[in-house]
């Protein structure tokens, strides 16, 4: 498209623009081929729709999307409530490309309670209105199984699948199944349970998966006293049973307050992606439905226009007609004779903060999900979160962590453990003999096999790290400074991992003078950071230990002169120890190693003696 072209479309634009009503409605932009690309709502039209068109767009995304617009349809309404019904209406049927898209798993289960003579009560995935009524979805699947196992212990619907009638009953068509003979159902299809009982239990069985327990519970208690008023005591006692496994049924469910009735609560968080909204429904006190969903951003929506959206699009579909809806934050009323709160005390903050942790636990439990089918996103995540705590220029793909071991100066070494976007990467691993650093002289020692290491890369032309971690607080860091910085010229980020007074890593240091950046220790990225300072202590230990011990073994045969180093391993193999070796005699040694070098390891220990 020309600049004259461009022109000519925002010119048109603005003048459809100029005309929109100052009054509530709906908005639909289209593109090139006058598909609908986006549908937004507004309380005044022509103000809303006029902030697309600035001279500067704020955002990016928004500039994209005013990019491909070529023309604008808009629809009054008399509410700013009847707005945004109607913005969620067309954006389910038109599903435009730059709103937010819905991602809330269709594949939950709901129970569903069929149309027939005889209704049935099963789980299903599938929707289809002309079967039945459908109470869920449930994203708990144990929680729908603990509803179901209540109500087939209480009324014990039919399970066949048979299409009974009342003509068939007549005319004793049917015969009972397993099910009637083990008492999981009472044989309706045969009368042997009244049409007028089984829809009474149905009836039941369609408050409970409602939530309304407490009502249920009270039928009941009416009906037992009624039968036993009647002396009908047989009949008495088997409601009482079913009062007392409802009862039981009742009483683990979240009871959150007797006086808190028909409540709705909506929270919502979100990162760049995707927003999580978690819906809470408090009927008689307890929660009988909770459920999330998720939005997948195209535009940076805010919170507070998403949760509109999720509010509008949960009670429509688990049908709630509640006169009061909890949320976090302030928000002006979009529903006609319903009252918004947010809550600062008592049992109704009690409500919203256990939808807070539902609404976490989910985006907790999808990023698990991901990063399970996708090892690689949970390591970006990780380096991403890393560059962010440090203020780093690019992601660290390349760590690279260092650790000193000796004893009381004797046998020093130290060893360089290098993780490879967030693992470890053993080929990479390198220990080192100190050669110029006499006595225990940490800082000296790690002085010299820091210049080692990095002079080598740069001689070698070799990738340098994205970090280097000293294993150690501020003096350790400082000294791979002087290295880093002012002797080999290099720029490469340096951290230190400190320990408390109990020798445990406490803290994450970065930056000169040191500073400790806001880590949490039970954290994810506290964790590897952890791995890496274990692992370099290991590596390094483990060299420091092989060293000592060869050095322990194989010094005093290493001293005889014309026993090389397989001879020395074929009398230790044989003789296991040194001091076997020096009590062995002559014909034992020579049976080992041969006559000549028996004879020299021989004379080496008598005649020493």
């Amino acid at each position: 498209m020309t600049k004259e072209e461009n022109e000519k479309r925002l010119e048109y634009l603005r003048d459809i623009v100029r005309r929109l009503p100052d009054k509530p409605g709906s908005y639909q932009f289209y593109d090139d081929t006058h598909t609908i690309i986006y549908v937004g709502k507004a309380k005044n039209l022509k103000s809303r729709v006029s902030t697309y068109f600035h001279s500067e767009v704020d955002r990016f995304k928004t500039a994209v999307l005013v990019s491909k617009i070529y023309d604008i349809s808009y629809t009054v309404v008399n509410t700013e409530e009847d707005a945004l019904l109607l913005e969620n209406s067309l954006i389910k049927k038109y599903n435009p490309r730059y709103n937010v898209l819905l991602k809330d798993g269709k594949t939950y289960p709901s129970i569903c309670v069929t149309n027939e003579y005889f209704p049935r009560i099963f789980k299903t995935r599938t929707i289809n209105k002309k079967w039945g009524s459908y109470y869920g979805p449930y994203s708990h699947i144990g929680t729908m199984y603990a509803v179901l196992d209540i109500i087939k212990e209480l009324y014990h619907p039919r399970t066949c699948r048979q299409p009974i009638t009342k003509e068939g009953i007549e005319n004793k068509k049917y015969k009972v199944c397993l099910d009637f003979h083990i008492k999981k159902c009472l044989g309706p299809c045969v009368a042997r349970q009244s049409y007028e009982n089984y829809q009474k239990n149905i009836l039941q069985a369609r408050e409970i998966l409602k939530g309304n327990t407490r009502q249920v519970l009270r039928d009941l208690k009416d009906e037992m006293l009624k039968l036993s008023e009647e002396l009908r005591f047989e009949e008495a006692e088997e409601v009482k049973r079913k009062y007392l496994a409802l009862d039981g049924f009742v009483s683990k469910s979240e009871v959150v307050s007797h006086t808190i009735n028909n409540v709705d609560v909506f929270s919502i968080t979100s990162d760049e992606k995707i927003a999580y909204i978690n819906y809470i429904h408090v009927s008689n006190g307890c929660i009988n439905q909770s459920f999330t969903i998720e939005y997948k951003k195209k535009l940076n929506e805010s919170d507070e226009e998403l949760l509109q959206l999720g509010i509008i699009e949960l009670r429509e579909r688990f049908k709630s007609d509640a006169k009061e809806i909890i949320i976090p934050m302030e928000m002006e009323s979009i529903l006609e004779n319903v009252r918004f709160t947010t809550p600062k005390l008592g049992d109704k903050k009690t409500l919203l903060d256990l939808s807070i942790m539902n609404c976490k636990q989910y985006k907790f439990d999808r990023l698990k999900q991901a990063e399970k089918l996708n090892p690689e996103q949970k390591q970006v995540r990780l380096m991403k979160e890393l560059q962010e705590k440090l203020g780093l220029p690019k992601m660290p793909y390349q760590i690279e962590c260092f650790d000193n071991s000796n004893i009381s100066g004797t046998d020093a070494v130290a060893a360089c453990v290098v993780f490879k976007s967030m693992k470890p990467s053993k080929k990479d691993y390198k220990h080192y003999n100190i050669k110029t650093v006499s006595g225990p002289d940490d800082y000296a020692s790690m002085k010299e096999v820091v210049h080692r290491r990095y002079s080598r890369l740069i001689e070698e032309e070799q990738p340098l790290p994205d970090l280097i971690v000293a294993d150690g607080g501020k003096g350790q860091m400082e000294v791979i400074r002087q290295v880093i910085q002012d002797e080999l010229n290099l720029d490469i980020p340096i951290a230190g991992l400190a320990k408390n007074d109990r020798h445990r890593t406490n803290e994450l240091l970065f930056g000169f003078p040191p500073m400790s950046v806001q880590l949490k220790t039970d954290s994810e990225l506290f964790y590897v950071l952890s791995q890496l300072q274990d692992e370099v202590h290991r590596f390094a230990i483990e060299f420091h230990r092989n060293k000592r011990s060869k050095r322990a073994l194989t010094s005093e045969l290493d001293t005889i002169k014309g026993i090389g180093p397989k001879s020395c391993e074929a009398l230790l193999n044989a003789l296991k120890t040194v001091r076997k070796i020096q009590e062995a005699p002559l014909a034992e040694l020579t049976s080992i190693v041969g006559e000549a070098k028996a004879k020299i390891v021989y004379d080496h220990f008598h005649s020493r003696k």
